[in-house]
C-alpha cells in the first residue's frame, strides 16, 4: 500500500485545523502558503474533505475552511479511505472490478485480508488529537 500525496496531503491540512483548533475559517489560500501545497490541486482534496463533511466551508470574504467536530472524532483511517479509496495492501483483496479472478482459490488470500485488518485496525486507532499529543512529546 502505498499512501498518495492526495492522502498524505489531506492529512497535514486536517492535523493543521486541529493544531490551530478555534472557531474561526482558514482561507485556502493561507493553508495552502503553510502546507507548501499548490492551491490548485488543495482545492480539489478540500472540495473532498468538504462534501464528506470532514470540514464546513464558507465562501466569499472571510471564508475558508474548518473542522466541524474535534479533533478526537477524526481517525487517520477515516481520512485516508476518504481520500485514498481503500487501504488494501494488495488488489487481491478489493471487491469490483479490479477484484482477481483467483480470489476463491487463492491459499494466500487469507494472509492478505488479515493485513488489510491489521492496517485498518492501526489507522482507525489514531485520531487527529493523537497526532497532536504525539508530536509534543518530540
Amino acid at each position: 500500500m502505498i499512501v498518495s500525496t492526495k492522502g498524505r496531503y489531506a492529512l497535514r491540512v486536517m492535523v493543521r485545523f486541529a493544531l490551530i483548533g478555534g472557531e474561526g475559517y482558514i482561507p485556502l489560500k493561507e493553508i495552502a502558503e503553510a502546507e507548501n501545497i499548490s492551491q490548485k490541486y488543495l482545492e480539489s482534496i478540500m472540495t473532498t474533505l468538504s462534501k464528506a463533511g470532514f470540514v464546513d466551508a464558507v465562501h466569499g470574504k472571510g471564508g475558508g475552511y474548518r473542522l466541524n467536530r474535534k479533533p478526537r472524532e477524526y481517525t487517520v483511517g477515516s481520512i485516508l479511505k476518504l481520500t485514498e479509496g481503500s487501504l488494501a495492501a494488495v488488489s487481491c483483496t478489493t471487491q469490483g472490478p479490479a477484484a482477481c479472478a483467483r480470489s476463491t482459490c487463492c491459499q494466500t488470500k487469507p494472509m492478505w485480508e488479515k493485513l488489510d485488518q491489521m492496517i485498518d485496525s492501526f489507522f482507525e486507532g489514531i485520531t487527529l488529537a493523537d497526532l497532536l499529543e504525539e508530536s509534543k512529546k518530540d
